[in-house]
């Protein structure tokens, strides 16, 4: 018998990589069960993974498998069968889906071609292809969506191949992964952090390195929201 919020916590992470391809972080479990520091997410995991419902995967990131689902929960459980889903990456906290209702019509968003996750290469500004994306993904503004090309990100869980979400914006906080153009030419796919009169472009893996620019010569084209992923 769980609690309550084990519960919560493993279906949480069984829509996730249902929909993204990836259980969610640590930080973004905390979030979504509105907790107040991760401790009590390691108490929650250890004791599913106890009872035989999860399993933990050493030397890998975010590595946890489902076993099972609660009784009377089959393995298509969809959005409606938990308290609980946030966007993949973001600050702004969990949004909640009330149980029960239903899972609104995906919406189409355009697919602007490759982006670097390593070196910087030009961004593709016009597309003809459009990605079907669950609006749970998408908040208020515009969106649009990327492929991933490079390995820097990988720490994050962002892997060559995959499909990112970003939502359009000209400004963001340390910590955010956003997109960001580069003297008006190449664009990249990096951890924000801004300083003075200086923006770090930070990658997720330890064989890239940190770019340090001058803040005039970087431009913030969107902010990283979601993934998509195919196996």
């Amino acid at each position: 018998m769980l609690t309550r919020k084990q519960r919560d916590l493993l279906l949480f992470i069984h829509h996730r990589v249902q929909q993204e391809g990836i259980p969610p972080s640590y930080e973004e479990m905390k979030n979504a069960l509105g907790l107040h520091s991760k401790s009590g997410i390691h108490r929650l995991v250890g004791a599913l993974e106890e009872r035989g419902f999860l399993k933990r995967l050493p030397n890998r990131a975010r590595a946890i498998e489902i076993i099972r689902l609660p009784e009377g929960v089959g393995p298509n459980a969809a959005l409606s069968d938990s308290k609980v889903i946030s966007a993949p990456f973001g600050k702004s906290g969990p949004k909640e889906v009330v149980a029960g209702t239903a899972v609104a019509a995906n919406l189409n968003i355009p697919l602007h071609g490759k982006i670097a996750a390593g070196m910087p290469i030009e961004a593709l500004e016009n597309a003809d292809e459009h990605i079907s994306v669950p609006p749970g993904m998408l908040g208020a503004g515009e969106h649009y969506a990327l492929e991933i090309s490079g390995d820097s990100m990988v720490d994050l869980g962002i892997l060559d191949g995959d499909t990112v979400i970003i939502r359009k914006c000209t400004t963001a906080d340390n910590g955010d992964v956003v997109v960001a153009l580069v003297e008006n030419e190449e664009a990249t796919l990096k951890t924000l952090h801004k300083k003075g009169d200086q923006v770090a472009l930070t990658p997720a893996n330890p064989d890239h390195s940190t770019q340090i620019l001058p803040a005039d010569q970087v431009q913030i084209q969107g902010k990283l929201v979601g993934l998509f992923r195919k196996y």
